[in-house]
């Protein structure tokens, strides 16, 4: 084991997920990491913050990796993002209720699904059977590629591969060919055709039936669950899991530009002039800062260049912005109610939402996700829809007035819609805060304010695919240097916690010294005192009635 002034250092830009693991396994393996972040808190996208004693819990929609006994698992575990938390898991993915009050519910569980549909659309009965049916072969698949990257992968590892992939080949081949689309137009009843591309809340367009199996199949299973703490104590956790291995960050350590001498890099210039030096800097941040501001647009490859010059810039390739309404009302909605509801909106409420992208509004009541998001006696709701950045951001820049106007809008309508649907509700609401995308691009600098980043099933994706398992995440012409997160790897939380291991088991490589990993020992009960300071934000964007507060 090197000593502690022989090993190599590393500098890690960016305290999200990506950039927390990448420093946990850093530690394991014997380097001597730094993060630095220039936000308050660690989680980047994976957020929540405060308001007059509600958590708004922003991000983690569902967890793949709640149910031990596969890959995805495990890497939570070593990371400690699950110690001593419980998980709440769901029978419903998402209901789906159009313009005339007409619903259909998701379920997990395949049989109950067939059975339900059947119920409302008889005559849609060989597609619905044929969905469940490969549901139910899903349900026996535990498919989870996150250890180790593919050029890295031994001869047994390919042997497991291909001992799982095999065997369900035609079936990984069939659904993942089959557009979301192209089933649906198999559909005769007009609810189901529109509610199908909306089993994860919102339409995502491009996607073939193969995620929705396989995410509602690990939900099925209780793998796909909601951990105690949400967002950010899945951030806070992961941050404990890092400081208990040795390492340091630094916050409010915004980075100028990433120092580099004759193709390497160095280390890191903050905005305040002080330098930072380093044998390895790994950058998990968003992907177009890192490679124009961060580095001067001085390094490239044909793989980066197809990604953020040409694919960035085409709406099929990215992931747009959210806006976002959370709602703390007093009391709760009525037994019963689904965490989770897709709203199919009419014309004339899409005309009211402003910049609504699919003209629907997703309402999730997030206290019933897990305890501590709202005070005693009191709940939360966290109503979402798809939105264009540009539109905010040119509104923002034009006239801030109207831009408060036009979420004071998005407020209203909420509070309105609401209140036809579930009476009261209107009255008891104590606080109402809207985030747009533009929200998010100021406190994370993702590009454009989009979450998730790459679209999956996209040419995008099959780039990103490329920059991990062919360039291994790295610059050519650039050394010392690596970059990782959902920019390099796509969305998804377990997929950006990969990226930060792939990062390390790389550099390892390079280094010539094992990559170690184990699972955290740490089984204290989480407490939500662990969530730590929560910053106050959002207060501008916080209204009741027509003002803001």
């Amino acid at each position: 084991m090197p000593t502690p002034e022989s090993r190599p250092r590393v500098i890690v830009v960016g305290a999200g997920i990506a950039g927390l693991a990448a420093g946990c396994y850093a530690q394991m393996s014997g380097l001597d990491s730094r993060i630095v972040e220039k936000h308050v808190l660690p989680g980047g996208c994976c957020t929540a913050w405060a308001r007059q004693g509600y958590l708004f819990d922003y991000c983690i929609d569902w967890l793949i990796g709640t149910a031990p006994g596969n890959d995805a698992h495990r890497i939570w575990r070593e990371l400690g993002a699950l110690d001593g938390k419980s998980v709440t898991n769901f029978e419903v993915f998402n209901r789906v209720v159009d313009e005339r009050g007409r619903e259909v519910s998701f379920y997990n569980d395949p049989d109950r699904l067939e059975r339900h549909l059947l119920e409302l659309a008889p005559g849609d009965a060989g597609p619905v059977r044929d969905f469940c049916r490969d549901l139910r072969r899903f349900t026996a698949l535990d498919l989870y590629p996150f250890l180790t990257p593919p050029p890295l992968r031994t001869a047994r590892e390919r042997l497991e591969l291909l001992r799982t992939v095999l065997p369900s080949f035609r079936l990984f081949w069939r659904t993942g060919a089959t557009s979301m689309d192209a089933f649906c137009a198999r559909l005769k009843d007009p609810l189901l055709r529109r509610a199908f591309p909306f089993v994860f809340f919102q339409d995502h367009e491009v996607f073939p039936l193969l995620p929705y199996l396989f995410n509602m199949a690990a939900a099925h299973r209780g793998n796909c669950g909601f951990p105690q703490g949400g967002s950010l104590g899945l951030a806070r956790s992961v941050e404990a899991r890092y400081t208990g291995l040795g390492g340091r960050i630094d916050y409010r350590a915004p980075v100028a530009r990433i120092l580099v001498e004759r193709d390497r890099a160095i280390g890191v210039e903050l905005k305040d002039g002080r330098r930072e030096f380093a044998d390895h800097v790994v950058a998990a941040c968003d992907g177009p800062t890192v490679l124009g501001r961060l580095l001067g647009g001085r390094y490239s490859s044909p793989v980066t260049r197809a990604l953020y010059d040409e694919a960035l810039h085409k709406p099929e390739s990215l992931y747009p912005g959210v806006v976002s309404a959370f709602i703390g009302l007093t009391g709760d909605l009525p037994p019963g109610t689904p965490h989770s509801t897709t709203y199919l909106l009419s014309p004339q409420d899409s005309a009211r939402l402003p910049a609504v992208r699919q003209d629907s509004l997703v309402v999730q009541l997030r206290s019933r996700y897990a305890d501590g998001f709202a005070p005693p006696g009191r709940s939360v709701l966290h109503c979402t829809y798809f939105s264009d950045f540009g539109y905010w951001q040119a509104l923002r820049s034009r006239d801030r007035t109207a831009y408060r106007a036009r979420k004071r809008q998005v407020a209203d309508f909420v509070r309105g819609f609401l209140e036809r649907h579930y009476p009261g509700t209107s009255q008891r609401a104590e606080v109402v805060d809207v985030a747009t995308p533009v929200t998010l691009r100021r406190f994370t600098g993702n590009h454009e304010g989009s979450i998730l980043a790459w679209k999956s099933f996209t040419e995008a994706e099959r780039l990103t695919e490329r920059l991990v398992a062919k360039e291994r995440m790295r610059l050519p012409g650039l050394a010392g240097f690596s970059m990782t997160g959902q920019w390099v790897t796509g969305g998804g939380l377990i997929r950006t916690a990969s990226a930060g291991r792939f990062a390390i088991r790389y550099l390892c490589d390079e280094l010539g010294m094992p990559f170690r990993a184990w699972p955290s020992d740490n089984d204290t009960p989480w407490h939500p005192d662990r969530w730590g300071e929560l910053p106050q934000l959002g207060s501008r964007a916080t209204y009741l009635g027509a003002a803001p507060a």
